[in-house]
C-alpha cells in the first residue's frame, strides 16, 4: 500500500495528483525550483523538497535530486506527472532501484516507446499502420511536405514543417536545439505531412499487471498551433462505432505489443478517408485525460496508483456517458505568432467552477489550474494557466458551457487565448464538427478580440468613470459631489487610454441632467463606483467591472473583456524608445544572432531568436533598413523590453 507519493513535476499536474492523493489518504510531496518557491503545488503538499536552480535542466530535467529528494521526504512512491521526467526509462530504473513505487509503466515499456523512430518499428511488427520514417539527410523533393519532429517527448516542441528544401537544415537544427532543452535528447527524424483533412485522434489505455487492457474510447486532439493541442473532446464527431473499435483494437494490440502497465495514450492520425496511422505512444498521464474522466466518471490518477499497488481493472470498463470538452488557457498572444507573456496574474477567476481536478457530481464545469490569482507565470516553464473543461448532455451543450464560462472569465495581468477559445466553440465549422489539424489556418478570424471597437470605447469610457470614482473616495472634502462639478459648464473631464490598436481619448462631465460623453449621446451612467460602473445604453443597462493594476486597466463586461494602459499627461523623455528599435516582447535567452551590425535586412528577416518558456521565438525585421546598432549575443539573458537592435530605414518618410 503507497502512503506517500512525491510528484516529480510541478504546477496543475501536480495540484492534479496531490488532489487524488488527499482522497486515497495518501500523504503528498512536492518538489520545487528557486522560480517555483511561491507555487500553489509547494503550498499543497504535505511536504515540499528544494530543487536548486531555475531552468528545467537544473531542477525538474534532475532525476538524481528527484530520488534524493523522495527518499529525503520519506515518499515510498513516484508520479512523474507528465512532461519533464514523465517518459525517461532511466528516471523510472533509478526511482525502482531506490526502493521506492513508480506510478507508471515499466521502464522497458517507456524505453520502448521513447524513440518514436523506434517505436513506429515496433508497431508495424505488431500489425499497427505506420506512415514511413524519412532520414532528414535523405529527404527529396518528392518527400515535401514533411514534419520535422523530436524522437523523444512531445508538446509541440521539436517539430517543424518543411516545405521546401532549402528550409531543412534550420528546421533540423531548431527541431534538434528545442529537443535537447525539453527533453535532454536533439534526436530528430522526419515523416510524410498529412495536411488536407487529417485528424489528431487518439485512444486512452488502461492496464494492470495482470492482462487487462482498457481501452476508454477516443479523444479528437485536431485543433492545435505549433503542434501542440489547444481543444481536446471526447468522443470525436468524425468517429463512429465501426471506427472506434478498430481504432481500440489496434490501441490495445500497441499496449501488448509492449507489455504496458498503467495508463498511457496511443495517438494516430486519421486521414479523411477513414484510413489511420500509429503516430506514437504517450507512456503517461496526457494533459487532456480529463474528458475521458469526465464521460466514464472515473479517477484515472487514481486507477495509476492502484495499479502500481498491484491492483486488478474490472474485466470490462464503465460505459461512457455525454460529451466533454477542454481547453488549454495559455498565457500567450494568438494574435502576435502565440507570442507567450509572462508576469504577474493579478486576477484568476472562473465563475460557476463546479470542481477542480476531479469529475463533477454530474454534468457540469471542471477547471484544473496550476494558478491563482496574484502569482506569478515565470519564462522557464510551459504557459499554461489551466484547463476547462465542460461535461454535458450533447457535444453543442458542452460547447455553449465552456464557451460562457471563457467570457465570463476575469483573467488580469497576462495575455490570454482565452477569446480565441471561447470563439473557436462558437464558430459553425467546429460546432458541425468539421475540424482538422489545420482548422485555424482556414480560420484566422478567430483571433480577434471579443469586444470590437465601440465595446472598446464604452469600456474606456466606464473605466474613467471608476477612476474618477476612486479619486473622488479617497479625497478628505466635498467627496459626495460628481468627479468634476462645477456650479457653471465648464471643460469637461478627460482621460486617455491604449490599446495594441489605437488610442481613446474619454471626454465627459456631470450636469444636471446627468453624464454628457463625447461620442456617446445615448449613455446614461447608472451608477458609478471605484471597482464596478453600470451604464444604460438604447434603454439597455450594463454593468461593467474594473481593475487597476500599475497603469493597466483591465474592464469585463458581457461585451468581452478589454484591457486598456492609462496615458499619463506627462511623459519622462529618457522612457522614450529611439526609433526602429527592437524590443524583446518577452524575457528569454539568446540563442542565435543571424545578423551582424552594419548588414541591410529586408522586411520579415529573422535577426534574433529568443528562447522562451521552453520554445524558440524569432524576431524580425519590421522593415528594410540597416542594423545600426546590435546589442545582445549568442547565450545573453534579456528582459522584456530591452532594445536587443536598432534599423534605419534606408528611406524612412
Amino acid at each position: 500500500m503507497i502512503e506517500t507519493v512525491l510528484v516529480a513535476n510541478r504546477g496543475e499536474i501536480a495540484r492534479r495528483v496531490f488532489r487524488t492523493c488527499r482522497d486515497l489518504g495518501a500523504g503528498t510531496v512536492a518538489v520545487f525550483s528557486d522560480a517555483d518557491a511561491g507555487a500553489p503545488h509547494v503550498r499543497e503538499a504535505d511536504r515540499a523538497v528544494r530543487l536548486p536552480g531555475e531552468t528545467p535542466a537544473d531542477t525538474y530535467l534532475r532525476g538524481d535530486l528527484i530520488v534524493r529528494a523522495a527518499v529525503a521526504a520519506g515518499a515510498d512512491a513516484v508520479h512523474p506527472g507528465y512532461g519533464f521526467l514523465s517518459e525517461n526509462a532511466a528516471f523510472a530504473r533509478a526511482v525502482q532501484e531506490a526502493g521506492l513505487t513508480w506510478v507508471g509503466p515499466p521502464p522497458e515499456a517507456i524505453e520502448a516507446m521513447g524513440s518514436k523512430v523506434a517505436a513506429k518499428k515496433l508497431m508495424a511488427d505488431a500489425g499497427v499502420p505506420v506512415l514511413p520514417e524519412l532520414d532528414p539527410d535523405a529527404v527529396t523533393e518528392a518527400d515535401l511536405p514533411i514534419l520535422v519532429k523530436a524522437s523523444a517527448g512531445g508538446g509541440g516542441r521539436g517539430m517543424r514543417i518543411v516545405r521546401t528544401l532549402a528550409e531543412l537544415p534550420d528546421a533540423v537544427a531548431g527541431a534538434a536545439r528545442e529537443a535537447q532543452s525539453a527533453f535532454g535528447d536533439p534526436t530528430v527524424f522526419c515523416e510524410p505531412l498529412l495536411e488536407s483533412g487529417a485528424r489528431h485522434i487518439e485512444v486512452q489505455i488502461l492496464a494492470d499487471r495482470h492482462g487487462t487492457v482498457w481501452t476508454l474510447g477516443e479523444r479528437e486532439c485536431s485543433i492545435q498551433r505549433r503542434h501542440q493541442k489547444i481543444l481536446e473532446e471526447a468522443p470525436s464527431p468524425a468517429v463512429g462505432p465501426d471506427l472506434r473499435e478498430r481504432l481500440c483494437r489496434a490501441a490495445a494490440d500497441a499496449a501488448r505489443a509492449i507489455g504496458y502497465v498503467g495508463a498511457g495514450t496511443v495517438e494516430f492520425l486519421l486521414g479523411p478517408d477513414g484510413r489511420f496511422f500509429f503516430l506514437e505512444v504517450n507512456t503517461r498521464l496526457q494533459v487532456e485525460h480529463p474528458v475521458t474522466e469526465c464521460i466514464y466518471g472515473i479517477d484515472l490518477v487514481r486507477h495509476q496508483i492502484e495499479v502500481a499497488e498491484g491492483a486488478r481493472l474490472d474485466p470490462a470498463p464503465p460505459r461512457p456517458h455525454g460529451h466533454a470538452i477542454e481547453v488549454r488557457l495559455y498565457a500567450e498572444d494568438p494574435a502576435q505568432d502565440w507570442r507567450p507573456s509572462s508576469g504577474i496574474l493579478h486576477t484568476f477567476e472562473i465563475p460557476g467552477t463546479d470542481e477542480r481536478f476531479a469529475v463533477p457530481a454530474s454534468y457540469g464545469l471542471r477547471v484544473d489550474s496550476g494558478v491563482e490569482s496574484g502569482g506569478e507565470v515565470g519564462v522557464h516553464y510551459d504557459p499554461m494557466l489551466a484547463k476547462l473543461i465542460a461535461w454535458a448532455p450533447t457535444r453543442k451543450a458542452a460547447a455553449r458551457r465552456l464557451a460562457a464560462a471563457l467570457r465570463t472569465a476575469r483573467i488580469h495581468g497576462l495575455t490570454t487565448n482565452r477569446e480565441l477559445l471561447a470563439r473557436i466553440l462558437t464558430e459553425p465549422d467546429f460546432l458541425e464538427g468539421r475540424t482538422d489539424t489545420a482548422y485555424l489556418e482556414r480560420h484566422p478570424d478567430l483571433t480577434k478580440p471579443l469586444a470590437d471597437a465601440e465595446a472598446v470605447r464604452l469600456s474606456a469610457l466606464a473605466a474613467a468613470l471608476a477612476d474618477a470614482a476612486a479619486n473622488r473616495e479617497s479625497t478628505l472634502v466635498l467627496r459626495h459631489l460628481p468627479s468634476g462639478w462645477r456650479n457653471v459648464p465648464s471643460q469637461p473631464q478627460r482621460k486617455s487610454y491604449e490599446t495594441p490598436q489605437q488610442k481613446i481619448d474619454v471626454a465627459y462631465r456631470f450636469t444636471r441632467d446627468g453624464l454628457r460623453a463625447e461620442g456617446h449621446p445615448d449613455v446614461v451612467c447608472v451608477d458609478a463606483a471605484p471597482g464596478t460602473v453600470t451604464l444604460e445604453s438604447a434603454g439597455v443597462r450594463r454593468g461593467f467591472t474594473v481593475h487597476r493594476a500599475g497603469d493597466a486597466v483591465h474592464v469585463d463586461s458581457d461585451l468581452g473583456p478589454v484591457t486598456l494602459r492609462a496615458v499619463p499627461r506627462f511623459v519622462d523623455p529618457s522612457a522614450r524608445i529611439a526609433p526602429g528599435s527592437l524590443v524583446a516582447p518577452m524575457p528569454g535567452t539568446v540563442v542565435r544572432v543571424e545578423v551582424e551590425q552594419g548588414a541591410a535586412v529586408t522586411e520579415g528577416q529573422p535577426l534574433v531568436v529568443l528562447e522562451a518558456m521552453k520554445m524558440e521565438h524569432r524576431i524580425t525585421a519590421p522593415a528594410p533598413g540597416i542594423v545600426t546598432e546590435l546589442n545582445v549575443s549568442e547565450g545573453r539573458q534579456v528582459q522584456a523590453g530591452a532594445v536587443l537592435a536598432v534599423i534605419e530605414q534606408e528611406n524612412p518618410q
